[in-house]
């Protein structure tokens, strides 16, 4: 049986450890002057171990630049009982990763003048007027803050229940959030400090679905996913033709991984992590990122401009940090930045089983991303699999690799 706290998609799981690049104790390998999949060569080698070591039953990473994927690895299986391995056509559970596509949609119905990220919410979402708002009134949440997760929403989507075997995976309809909305507070001053928020970016969704006439996944598969070229993508319950692709999902119970089924169906929060893609398609999207022309369409052609997406990495709130690497959030994106001015940018994603990252970074036009299938349904200290512990190995490798390419 799922448990309430695993069921939420709260992408929060794996925040990276604090690195320095190019201590010759953390990454050595990599502090070299190879260039390409030999520079990578410590990541790739911690991801493979650490996969066997904390007991994770399939996994896949890219590399990949603004030309296409530089370097891959994959590990186990996509579906143990049946034997099918993971590969760059197995298709994952994207989580909260999700998010960053919705902000993109946002931005694009910004871009062709269907609105202001300075809106208030209540232009499109008025039953959020039911909304307990202690510091004023609600109409002064807006779209930028729900974007940057500073609107002053509870984290998880939906703390009422959940935690039955039959009731649903999330929410079904809107009206499940709507007689929710008078029991609903906000906590803290909008625009004031950073609050991961999963219920934003499920009012997010509804302003796409209202404006544009249409359900939110129609929208996205037209307006994002297809410009992409994203063909083997999509929400919720996997099409039957690509069920053959489909990873499983599993928790470590007593030991031993439990599968969960090979679907799940995010309901009304899929705006909020609903996505499924092959690591084949999420690498178009990071060479998109990157300023790339994957499947060689041109800025003009792809879901949002250059100008646009770089505004979306500018920070909106401070998420933390030390001196040497400074956390914020901008418009969808969660963005790093070290103390000489570089800087990395990405989202990781959780739920069910599933876990995944990905980091972009500009200056060296370099990206990674990783999916794992298997974690721990009580995710105390001693859990396994460690997926903090794997997600840090890797994105502090990461780091060391791209910004040794000209400081070392």
């Amino acid at each position: 049986m799922r448990t309430s706290a695993s069921r939420r998609a709260d992408g929060r799981t794996g925040r990276r450890a604090v690195a320095t690049a190019c201590i010759a104790i953390l990454a050595p390998a990599v502090c070299s002057a190879q260039s390409g999949p030999s520079r990578f060569s410590d990541l790739k080698t911690f991801f493979t171990q650490a996969v066997a070591e904390e007991g994770i039953v399939g996994a896949g990473m890219y590399l990949v630049g603004p030309n296409g994927v530089i370097d891959s690895a994959f590990a186990g299986y996509a579906d143990r009982d049946s034997g099918r391995k993971a590969n760059g056509a197995t298709i994952w559970h994207w989580a909260s990763i999700t998010k960053t596509f919705t902000a993109i949609a946002i931005m694009q119905l910004r871009d062709r003048g269907r609105l202001t990220i300075d809106d208030p919410i209540l232009k499109y979402v008025p039953e959020l007027s039911e909304v307990h708002n202690p510091f004023g009134p609600m109409s002064q949440v807006t779209i930028r803050q729900l974007l940057s997760h500073s609107a002053g929403f509870r984290s998880g989507t939906w703390p009422w229940g959940g935690d039955k075997p039959w009731h649903p995976f999330e929410p079904t309809k809107w009206s499940q959030l709507v007689a929710m909305m008078p029991y609903t507070a906000i906590e803290f001053l909008p625009g004031s400090k950073f609050q991961y928020s999963n219920p934003g970016y499920v009012f997010l969704g509804e302003v796409i679905a209202r404006l544009a006439g249409e359900d939110f996944e129609v929208y996205m598969q037209k307006n994002v996913l297809s410009p992409l070229g994203m063909t083997h993508s999509y929400y919720d319950v996997t099409p039957y033709h690509l069920i053959g692709d489909r990873s499983n999902n599993y928790y470590m119970k007593d030991g031993k991984a439990v599968a969960n089924g090979l679907d799940f169906d995010t309901g009304i929060t899929t705006s909020n992590g609903g996505l499924n893609s092959p690591l084949s398609d999420m690498a178009l999207y990071l060479r998109f990122l990157l300023g790339g022309q994957a499947g060689g369409r041109a800025d003009g052609q792809y879901p949002l401009s250059r100008a646009s997406l770089e505004e979306m990495w500018k920070p909106v709130v401070s998420s933390g940090g030390t001196a040497e690497k400074k956390g914020s959030v901008g418009l969808g994106y969660f963005l790093t930045d070290f103390a000489d001015g570089d800087r990395v940018i990405g989202h990781t994603g959780s739920q069910a089983g599933f876990r995944s990252f990905f980091w972009i970074h500009p200056r060296s036009r370099t990206a990674i991303i990783a999916v794992f299938n298997t974690s721990a349904e009580s995710e105390g200290a001693d859990a396994k699999p460690r997926i903090g512990r794997v997600f840090g190995g890797l994105n502090d490798r990461f780091e060391a690799a791209v910004r040794c390419s000209s400081t070392c």
